[in-house]
């Protein structure tokens, strides 16, 4: 299955970013390279998203190829959510915020994460 790829949600289409469970970051960075590219096929400000990142290895590299995405997808996205952060995520989720100047919102659970987003639709 695709990690990037469109799903619905109570009517709404939303773009999942899947890099959960992805413990090799040479793969992390091609999904992440996959994401930029279908992001960017994308009307301005049309965009939810939600990105999975939980039991994801991370490297400076995959960190930085995180800044670089959630700063490209700025001018695509409407709002946004990451779902499954652990502690180190949560140092790699600040870099991202810092870096980037998105709100991205932190969710526990994909179920909380797209109803919210259906929200901000």
């Amino acid at each position: 299955m695709e990690r990037t790829r469109f799903i619905e949600h109570q009517g709404k289409r939303i773009l999942l970013l899947d890099y959960s469970g992805v413990r090799d970051p040479a793969e992390t960075l091609r999904e992440i390279e996959h994401s930029r590219a279908v992001v960017a096929g994308q009307p301005p400000a049309s965009l939810l998203v939600m990105t999975l990142v939980r039991d994801g290895r991370y490297n400076a590299s995959v960190l930085q190829g995180m800044k670089d995405l959630a700063a490209h997808n700025a001018p695509f996205v409407k709002a946004s959510a990451v779902v499954g952060m652990s502690g180190l995520h949560r140092i790699a989720y600040q870099a991202v915020i810092l870096f980037s100047k998105r709100n991205i919102k932190v969710f526990e659970q994909e179920s909380e994460a797209l109803d919210w987003l259906v929200t901000q639709a």
